[in-house]
């Protein structure tokens, strides 16, 4: 009975998050969408900015975790950013309406999505996090990237 019952809540708890990036909800509420959402938004943000002005290299820092599939992102100025476009290999987008200082942020790469609709693909042994780059006040910055795992 014991078994059923913990079965019948993993079942429940899965279904629930059917559609949402990770099954984990993201701890910043403006980014606990569905896939959907998050790819319908990106499709806005496409094509990529190249013509955008450089800013240099942000003051922040990006950590890959290919383990868990995810790039943990930093605003390391003292700064907020608003509207905030994260761009990986100038081809993925996902949009964070705010990104406070020394706050970190995880975006499941199941949350960041090409102009097709794709997400960032979980192979990671054909397709690695190159670049990451953040648009915010009319500019494109460079962050630094680090290996998490």
């Amino acid at each position: 009975m014991h078994k059923t019952t913990l079965l019948l809540i993993a079942v429940a708890f899965v279904a629930g998050c059917s559609g949402r990036p990770s099954i984990i909800p993201n701890s910043d509420k403006s980014l606990d969408k569905t896939s959907s959402q998050f790819a319908a938004d990106a499709a806005k943000r496409h094509p990529y900015k190249k013509d955008a002005p450089r800013g240099g290299e942000a003051v922040a820092r990006a950590q890959v975790g290919y383990t868990l599939n995810q790039i943990d992102l930093v605003n390391l100025s003292q700064e907020p950013w608003k509207d905030v476009e994260v761009w990986v290999n100038q081809n993925y987008v996902v949009f964070v309406p705010s990104m406070a200082p020394n706050k970190l942020k995880t975006l499941p790469f199941q949350m960041i999505f090409d102009d097709q609709g794709n997400y960032f693909p979980l192979d990671n042994k054909k397709t690695l996090v190159n670049k990451v780059e953040v648009y915010h006040d009319g500019k494109m910055y460079d962050v630094p990237v680090k290996l998490g795992d």
